[in-house]
């Protein structure tokens, strides 16, 4: 052979998959033995036998034999003639209590360097597999912890022998709680007949692998017991709700009834796809033709779908997404680049690509860019990736397979770091802060990252698209929760993936949080039921990232079941402790740190209590950074320390850049201050804070409120509409000072007649009570300090009322402004305004509600 054959080149990882060569390695394999000793005392049959065997394998359409001892040179050197890939299993004293006796702990680490001595590097390698089925009563006597170390340690001596080894465990449902760091891909073994548990599993097993490939490394059926149709029926749908559910592969057992185990030969058991004799049976044709398939099983449908990229100035990254996007594995699909006014050589890139659809707008915002996307798409689906994105070639595949086959209305899927990316990258990539997915359940989403999402165009439409106000982040969080509130489900994709670039600077990451602090700002006005007290955000599901969101302090418990017999032992994950994260917050700083220091100098008591409210956030950021999760081969002697300085000025730059954006709203508009110099002129009263108008007619409230609304941005207010969680319909934002919560109701009347009462009640905006309580602060601290030798400085609280009362009036003139508009709306739909001197001064109607038609 060549030195150029495929099948001399290793396999290597690929994101959720392996690669071989240029091109995707799906397992598709059997287990092989294990045999009675042949004479040379080898647990495998005669050079002879094995040369048939394989060839019979490779006929099946396989391409991986999973055998359960370090084979000789000769099995390898076949396996490489018949294009066969072999995962091979290391045996030890896996059933004994290993961790106790430095003896079997010697025998374990020696066994796994003999077999990888003895075959890593030989081209026929797929993977080796360090242990096999631990039994669940040895783990919980020994611990969890220390076992899961142990086997990191047998995956790093392998790869001490042979670097460029692919290593793994072969787990079971009874210890799916092991989480092994430093293995390169999950393999269960796994035995249940029934199609929804088996698939619901296999959904499970995806989130427990996360960002790692996953394969099935042992599952079949007994012919004897289930017989042979039955046997067939379940063969077919395991194998296609394996790769449809987005698995790396499959690996059947077995290939022969040909079984040897405990120094006997099995009779009564009859897995095989042949016989003893290796004779066909059904299922050998059943699995050759699902074989010959997979992984590419026909989707139920292959609607249209367009992708859109939003680009501003990404020409750095861009070549490489529409190079990836151009060749995609889906049979029906169109490109539209939306160039939002980039001013970099973002067009003479996108003139490479033929196929691609270019539009250039001038900067109006991310969202508005993906609106002018969803605009031009001819698909009845629109996904969405990000100029700094790389597809994997199958991500239509999955995320429009998975959408199909469920209830969603939109779909998501893992962002990974491109392997090419820098070092910085990963550390910023273990940091806070970064894009990521929030899972409800196995399946479910809360919330899928902008760069990697999906929805039917109907979907979409139907909620206005993206919100124009989210300029450059948050527009995915708003779109999600939207159709949330519309009852509509997001679920969540994890073989349909994209490679993402990371920020490559401590500059660039803090500008991308400063950005996403202003987007929480926006969000908290649409959106207050998802914020807690401070702004931040509340999420019901699991955040899955790389980066733990703050510090663990509690250990992970597992249910084993009762005297640890069961079969699915479930790990449970402590959450970060959100809460101690707090003292990491821009709010800890400045309320806490800050004060603390400043009294520290008249009051030098103060001081250990001061440097203790420093020491304390310093001592929770460099706990995270030592829990974060860093690559081995990505990790630098300065990495975990650069994750730490990130988890100490992530906090703070995104709060600020959250307290800025909600701080800085635009002051009334110039058409509104204009309404209120020519109102003022003519009334100097003040308004009620409840008007009543009356119509003759029935009208829609609904409308009304919607018309004012549109009024209002057409002013250019800034305004909050009611999202189903406020007890107001419309809040505006005055000047700097004030807000106004607008609320109506409307009585219905005899002969169809209608009243109409809208509720006016005015607040201090943020930025005054800000401003209030900060020089109050301020005032009592300096009167505190120096208050004794100055008793003047008293006088300065005099200062507050007349804040105070300024305050006050911006309320009463918001309350004018807005008035005049409903007057205005009102006059528009022939309502009639009812004098303020029929109600009181809360409100409340003096007269009887029922008003004459002559009013």
């Amino acid at each position: 052979m060549s030195g150029s054959d495929p099948s001399r080149l290793r396999v290597r990882l690929d994101g959720k998959f392996f690669r071989l060569g240029e091109k995707k390695f799906y397992v598709k394999g059997v287990t092989y033995g294990p045999f009675s000793p042949n004479l040379a005392g080898e647990s495998f049959p005669t050079p002879e036998q094995t040369a048939l065997d394989f060839e019979s394998i490779r006929k099946l359409g396989a391409n991986v034999v999973r055998v359960y001892y370090a084979p000789p040179r000769w099995v390898l050197d076949l396996a490489l003639e018949h294009e066969l890939k072999l995962l091979i299993d290391v045996p030890w004293s896996k059933y004994f209590c290993f961790l106790d006796s430095s003896r079997l702990r010697e025998e374990s680490r020696q066994a796994v360097i003999s077999a990888v001595r003895g075959c890593g590097g030989h081209p026929a390698v797929f993977a080796f597999s360090v242990v096999n089925e631990i039994p669940p009563d040895v783990v919980r006597w020994t611990g969890t912890s220390q076992v899961e170390e142990f086997l990191d340690e047998l995956v790093e001596l392998a790869k001490s022998v042979d670097s460029e080894c692919l290593c793994t465990i072969a787990n079971y449902p009874p210890t799916e709680f092991l989480r092994c760091k430093n293995i390169d891909f999950y393999c269960f073994n796994v035995y249940l007949h029934q199609q929804r548990p088996f698939e619901n599993y296999l959904a499970r097993l995806q989130m427990i692998a996360d960002s790692k490939p996953i394969i099935l490394g042992e599952f079949g059926v007994d012919s004897i017991s289930e017989g042979e149709p039955h046997k067939c029926d379940l063969l077919g749908w395991q194998i296609e709700s394996s790769f449809r559910s987005g698995l790396a592969g499959v690996v059947i057992f077995s290939y022969t009834d040909d079984w040897y185990k405990d120094n006997r030969q099995i009779t009564d058991w009859a897995f095989g796809l042949t016989t003893r004799d290796r004779q066909p049976k059904p299922s050998y044709a059943v699995v050759q033709e699902k074989f010959a398939i997979a992984p590419y099983f026909p989707l139920p449908a292959t609607p249209k779908v367009s992708v859109v990229v939003a680009s501003y100035n990404g020409a750095k990254t861009l070549k490489t997404c529409l190079e990836s996007l151009v060749r995609l594995n889906y049979p029906y699909y169109e490109v539209i680049l939306i160039d939002d006014g980039s001013t970099d050589i973002t067009p003479e890139i996108a003139s490479f690509y033929k196929t691609v659809r270019y539009f250039h707008q001038l900067n109006q915002g991310l969202s508005v860019a993906r609106n002018s996307g969803v605009f031009a798409a001819e698909g009845e689906i629109v996904a969405f990736t990000d100029s700094d994105c790389r597809a994997d070639e199958d991500w239509l595949y999955y995320l429009v397979g998975d959408l199909l086959k469920s209830k969603f209305t939109g779909i998501g899927g893992h962002n990974f770091l491109p392997p090419e990316d820098s070092l910085i990258a990963a550390a910023v990539l273990a940091s806070p802060g970064g894009p990521a997915h929030v899972m409800l359940t196995d399946r479910l989403a809360e919330h899928i990252p902008g760069c990697n999402m999906a929805f039917y165009k109907w979907a979409l439409m139907e909620i206005g698209c993206f919100d124009p106000l989210y300029r450059k982040a948050g527009d995915d969080v708003d779109i999600c929760w939207r159709l949330q509130q519309r009852g509509y489900k997001i679920g969540f994709s994890p073989a349909g993936f994209v490679w993402h670039y990371r920020r490559s600077t401590v500059h660039a990451y803090l500008k991308q949080q400063s950005g996403y602090g202003q987007a929480e700002a926006l969000l908290v006005r649409r959106h207050p039921e998802y914020f807690n007290s401070v702004g931040g955000s509340i999420w019901h599901g699991r955040i899955y990232t790389a980066s733990k969101f703050g510090v663990v302090l509690r250990p992970s418990i597992v249910y084993h079941g009762i005297f640890a017999s069961g079969f699915f032992q479930t790990l449970y994950s402590p959450e970060p402790a959100f809460a101690l994260m707090l003292c990491t917050s821009l709010e800890y700083h400045v309320l806490i740190s800050l004060p603390l220091l400043v009294l520290s100098v008249p009051f030098p008591y103060l001081f250990p209590l001061a440097l203790t409210s420093v020491c304390i956030p310093l001592a929770i950021c460099i706990a995270a950074a030592v829990q974060a999760d860093i690559p081995k081969l990505r990790r630098r002697i300065w990495s975990r320390p650069l994750v730490g300085l990130l988890f100490y000025l992530q906090p703070v730059w995104r709060g600020w850049a959250r307290y800025k954006s909600r701080l800085q709203f635009r002051p009334t508009p110039l058409a509104a201050s204009e309404n209120y110099e020519l109102l003022t002129r003519k009334d100097k009263r003040d308004f009620q804070d409840v008007i009543e108008y009356w119509s003759d007619t029935w009208f829609d409230r609904l409308e009304f409120v919607q018309f004012i609304f549109a009024r209002l941005e057409q002013q250019g207010w800034q305004t909050k509409t009611d999202a189903g969680w406020s007890e107001f319909d419309v809040e505006v934002y005055g000047s700097r000072w004030s807000r106004l919560q607008l609320t109506t109701v409307g009585e219905p009347h005899s002969a169809g007649r209608i009243l109409l009462r809208c509720r006016l009640k005015t607040f201090w905006s943020l930025p005054a009570k800000v401003a209030f309580f900060s020089v109050t602060g301020f005032l009592l601290l300096v009167i505190g300090i120096v208050g004794g030798a100055l008793p003047w400085l008293w006088m300065l609280l005099l200062l507050l009322p007349l804040f105070a009362w300024f305050l006050e009036q911006e309320q009463r003139d918001l309350k004018r402004l807005i008035t005049l508009l409903l007057d205005e709306a009102a006059g528009q739909r022939t309502l009639l305004k009812l004098p303020a001197s029929r109600l009181d001064k809360q409100g409340n109607p003096k007269t009887a509600p029922v008003v004459p038609s002559s009013v």
